[in-house]
């Protein structure tokens, strides 16, 4: 009996070795072949392979053999489903379903989930926006507190927090961490630096506004660039050219056009990094304890329906009507996004990094025959709002995000799926493919200056001091799903002018106030809402020294520009700007 015991044990021993052999020749193959370039080297990457497999090993032995996890349609995350997902499961034997939906699907699932107590997937990259609903409603796991105890084991020893960028974006009030950063991206000025490099057009650009044409540094300046080039320009190679675009659909993706910071670009907002404080982008203001939110509108000391804002939201309008193509007005984020392309837009103000990949593809009317791009990024213009020390602009920053009682085992080989895409020796060739880095290491790397030139800007802003004051969605906001679905219908009636700018923000203040009060009644784990009373809106405005701003006398200052290459050489230098 002994023997036959002796036996099947050594069986079993044989068994366990030669899937271990082959789980590390699997790691060898997709090190060899598919995770260059990386910061690591291949030993140190085999090292990394090697703990996820005997991590995984672990799970696998309490009956863990598959999971899945969400995300919304992004190319970053179209690489982790289809190549990063399949890589994970030969190399570790766990099976991962990687599902691809709509950024609204993801903010609705995981609604779903919060309220029923019941999460449908085993891991989430959901926006970091969420941050603020995440810590209040306390059913999202803290990652601070898992990676020293229940997921201790379970957390790579390389995993090194402190070189992801956007950390800080996903800590809450209480100095956790509830979010992993998977990819991120901001939003930033683009323009065609072929056209803005013409002789011919600098002179008359100088002659007509007295100033350079360059990278506009605020609103005024912006504004006269997207006339002369409507208007006076008027066509290149015999073709329209517009000096502005963006998007005016009745759409949800209208929220993001206003949620994602351009309240704050304007300078309604308080100064503050990552968000204003007390008073943040969305003008909800928060009480001395920076954690109670107590009103959007201005007659509670918030700043939603604040001149800033009301300013924010005229210009938006008023350029996309006189400086942009006529079916601008009529597109949605996701059919807006391609348009500059093709090669008839001069600028936009509002463009995100994560195009940078669809701008730089052969053939293109905006990129070289060599394959460098005609176009360049730089940090986005201020309004006259704007001081120094506020929130430049946004930046998005999906994240890993875990329910706190979902069953441990799942959540464990989710977390496990997690650090595996994001890990050091899969990070580097993932920021390549998608142009969405999250670590410090992969953005100084060779690799990243070596393609630095046909990314017009894109490393450039990553190693510069400016990217810090692009930021996400803060903690001031108590219900992201809740209070964002606000935007985009109050906006609409502004744009098809139903409403005048004022009357669309009062009422968006308004209905703000509303959802938070119904928060306040609801109550929260922690930080709920507890609204002002209402006042006379002049007890706030200008007498604060800080937001809701009084209104300026002059809206629209003299127009300012920097050269591109000065630009550059004050971010060398370490400056912001």
């Amino acid at each position: 009996m002994k023997l036959r015991y002796t036996v099947l044990a050594l069986a079993a021993a044989m068994a366990t070795g030669q899937m271990a052999a082959a789980a590390e020749a699997d790691a060898k193959k997709w090190i060899d072949a598919e995770f260059q370039p990386s910061t690591l080297s291949k030993d140190q990457q085999m090292a990394e392979m090697k703990w996820f497999i005997d991590a995984a090993k672990k799970l696998q032995a309490k009956g863990v053999n598959s999971i899945s996890v969400v995300s919304e349609t992004l190319t970053t995350h179209e690489y982790e489903s289809k190549t990063l997902a399949k890589a994970f499961t030969e190399i570790t034997g766990i099976k991962v379903t990687h599902d691809l939906i709509q950024e609204g699907d993801v903010v609705e699932k995981l609604q779903t989930s919060m309220q029923s107590g019941k999460s449908i997937y085993d891991g989430w990259i959901s926006d970091s926006d969420l941050i603020g609903t995440h810590y209040r409603y306390g059913k999202i796991l803290s990652l601070t507190d898992y990676m020293s105890g229940a997921g201790k084991e379970y957390t790579n020893p390389g995993l090194d927090v402190n070189d992801f960028i956007g950390r800080s974006f996903t800590t809450a009030p209480d100095g956790k961490m509830y979010q992993l950063p998977d990819q991120q991206f901001a939003n930033l000025y683009w323009f065609r630096a072929d056209l803005f490099a013409r002789k011919d057009l600098q002179d008359k650009f100088k002659a007509k506004y007295g100033y350079d044409l360059g990278v506009p540094q605020n609103w005024s300046a912006y504004e006269d660039i997207a006339d002369f080039f409507t208007n006076d320009v008027k066509q290149i190679d015999g073709k329209p050219i517009y000096g502005h675009m963006d998007y005016g659909k009745k759409d949800p993706s209208l929220g993001w056009r206003f949620t994602d910071a351009w309240l704050s670009m304007a300078g309604a907002a308080d100064k503050g990094i990552p968000n204003g404080l007390p008073v943040d982008e969305w003008g909800i203001r928060v009480a001395d304890d920076k954690c109670t939110p107590v009103g959007a509108s201005v007659s509670r000391g918030g700043a939603t329906n604040s001149p800033a804002a009301v300013y924010a939201l005229t210009k938006y309008i008023d350029w996309m009507k006189k400086y942009a193509p006529k079916e601008a007005m009529g597109m949605t984020f996701g059919e807006s996004g391609p348009v500059p392309a093709q090669g008839h837009i001069a600028q936009q103000i509002f463009w995100y990094t994560a195009f940078t990949a669809d701008m730089n593809k052969p053939g293109l009317p905006v990129v070289n025959a060599d394959g460098t791009p005609k176009w360049r990024m730089a940090p986005g213009p201020n309004g006259p709002y704007w001081k120094a020390g506020m929130q430049n602009g946004y930046q998005d920053v999906g994240s890993w995000t875990f329910f706190k009682d979902h069953d441990a085992n799942r959540v464990a080989a989710a977390w496990l799926y997690a650090q595996f895409v994001t890990a050091k020796t899969t990070s580097l060739k993932k920021t390549i493919v998608g142009l969405t880095p999250i670590r410090e290491s992969d953005i100084r790397s060779q690799a990243m200056t070596d393609a630095a030139p046909k990314l017009g800007g894109l490393v450039e802003f990553y190693r510069s001091p400016a990217r810090v004051a692009w930021t996400p969605t803060g903690n001031n906001v108590p219900d992201y799903p809740k209070l964002a679905q606000l935007w985009w219908k109050n906006v609409a009636t502004a744009v098809t002018a139903e409403k005048t700018p004022q009357a669309a923000m009062d009422n968006l203040a308004k209905e703000m106030d509303d959802v938070m009060a119904r928060l306040q009644r609801a109550g929260m784990a922690r930080c709920a809402p507890k609204l002002n009373p209402v006042s006379d809106p002049a007890k706030w405005l200008g007498t604060t020294g800080g937001a809701p701003w009084a209104k300026l006398a002059n809206e629209k200052p003299k127009g300012e520009t920097v050269a591109y290459d000065k630009l550059l050489q004050a971010w060398k230098d370490g400056k912001v700007r």
